[in-house]
């Protein structure tokens, strides 16, 4: 058998990225909800699911090709989000290391659950 084949049967499906992140965001969590869904499909990304609750908690369920990992995080900062920093430090990783093997994983699916904290006009 080819040593080539049998490596590449070894590898099976696109291994992924599984992120929780936690973020806040001074917006109406409406609003916030339209502006993160667009912005995730005009990256490329899939809203797989998003909802918020009467006290300003959203949550959205979304992935994306792992190759548009930078766009993505500048993304969520430039909607408005400000990120945890275990969020940064996760979605630093990610993009670290598909830099450093981008021929290798670009094609993984990142499958993110994040949690917004969305804190209205004079409700600080």
């Amino acid at each position: 058998m080819n040593p080539a084949a049998l490596s590449a049967a070894v590898k099976g499906p696109a291994s992924s990225w599984a992120l929780q992140m936690r973020a806040s965001a001074m917006a109406e969590p409406g609003m916030m909800v339209r502006t993160l869904t667009g912005a995730i499909l005009g990256c490329g990304g899939w809203v797989l699911s998003r909802g918020a609750d009467d006290q300003g908690l959203i949550s959205m369920l979304f992935e994306f090709e792992r190759q548009h990992c930078v766009d993505m995080y500048a993304m969520l900062i430039a909607a408005g989000l400000e990120l945890s920093q275990l969020a940064h430090l996760r979605f630093t990783e990610l993009c670290q290391c598909t830099l450093s093997h981008h021929e290798d994983c670009g094609a993984e699916i990142v499958s993110v659950d994040l949690e917004v904290r969305c804190f209205g006009k004079g409700e600080v």
